[in-house]
């Protein structure tokens, strides 16, 4: 496993980071936390019911504890204590990420209780707030999903052409793509493709990558290199194929200059399986209304196009929106329109 250290001269940062805001959910978090251990106990219902009291005091420490932890206090503590590694595989998805909904929905459920039992004749906000808590923790349930052995991490399509043919993994995180494609590529070689900063993988994902690599016996199949998606530093037409799940939906006012990127390092007639989040139920349920600010499978449908691509095949898995596009056979000029 070859791995290129740093991003490649000449390329740029691209967009930031789209996950960097998760301190301040953690602040949020534990704000909530402090006022449900300070605020609640205070009020009547409390003052008359020693089981209320102690359990505004509970609920409230969990929550103060739990949104430390996942914001700040666990990474200061790994960076005292490097933990041991696993022995199975490790993709580096905190507690924040796949506990941070269930935290919401106990301070939402919190609020109905007391909205309920302080001021019942606002019981139509009390009916919001544990709607509220339903829609969250259902998010969570599709979170914790993402950690199941069984969970499903390629749609089944026709993506590769020949016998031994170089596949691109853009953005391959911690490499849970990167393994469900080397198991069935037979000959293939990857190159697994990431700037290796996402907030949500712990440390970057660089050294998880590594370690998982080599527990699925590929490090010799797989060369990691550092790169940007939207300023790749492979030639034109270099691979026979690509593949990129949940990543380029994160590139922000990269989204169409990545895509154009992807078509140009793919040979005349290679195939690019994109995997991204796209408004809907599910994501409705894990982001609520910052989901209606994904951009709609029309609108991915329009940048690829646009970007050059013909539209092969599309459809679901796991709640997410799938597409196979392809590189024309005969590319002639600039891509099209």
């Amino acid at each position: 496993m070859s791995d290129t250290q740093g991003p490649p001269q000449g390329s740029s940062r691209g967009p930031r980071n789209a996950h960097s805001h998760m301190w301040l959910m953690g602040v949020a978090g534990v704000l909530a936390g402090a006022g449900m251990m300070i605020f609640l106990p205070q009020l009547k219902i409390a003052s008359t019911s020693i089981l209320l009291f102690a359990g505004f005091h509970v609920l409230g420490a969990i929550v103060l504890i739990a949104s430390a932890w996942s914001a700040g206090v666990r990474g200061w503590v790994q960076r005292l204590i490097r933990p041991a590694a696993k022995d199975g595989y490790d993709f580096g998805w905190g507690p924040g990420w796949m506990n941070g909904l269930a935290i919401a929905a106990l301070v939402a459920a919190t609020a109905a209780i007391v909205i309920e039992l302080q001021w019942p004749a606002l019981w139509p906000l009390g009916f919001i707030a544990v709607a509220l808590a339903i829609v969250l923790m259902t998010g969570n349930q599709i979170m914790q999903g993402f950690q199941r052995p069984d969970h499903v991490v390629l749609p089944m399509v026709d993506l590769i052409r020949g016998e031994a043919p170089l596949v691109l993994d853009a953005g391959c995180g911690a490499g849970r793509t990167t393994i469900a494609l080397s198991r069935v590529l037979g000959a293939a070689r990857v190159v697994a493709v990431d700037r290796f900063d996402a907030g949500y993988i712990d440390g970057g994902g660089r050294e998880l990558l590594r370690h998982n690599l080599e527990r699925a016996g590929l490090s010799g199949r797989v060369d990691v290199q550092s790169a940007d998606l939207t300023a790749l530093p492979f030639a034109e037409g270099r691979f026979d194929a690509a593949v990129s799940t949940h990543v380029y939906d994160h590139l922000g006012a990269g989204k169409q200059k990545g895509l154009e990127e992807a078509f140009r390092v793919l040979r005349p007639g290679g195939r690019f399986l994109m995997a991204v989040w796209t408004p809907g139920l599910t994501m409705f349920a894990v982001a609520n209304v910052f989901s209606l600010l994904l951009t709609s499978k029309a609108g991915w449908r329009r940048m690829a196009r646009a970007a050059g691509f013909q539209v092969i095949d599309e459809g679901a898995f796991n709640g997410a929106w799938f597409v196979l596009l392809e590189k024309p056979a005969a590319v002639s000029g600039a891509t099209a329109a």
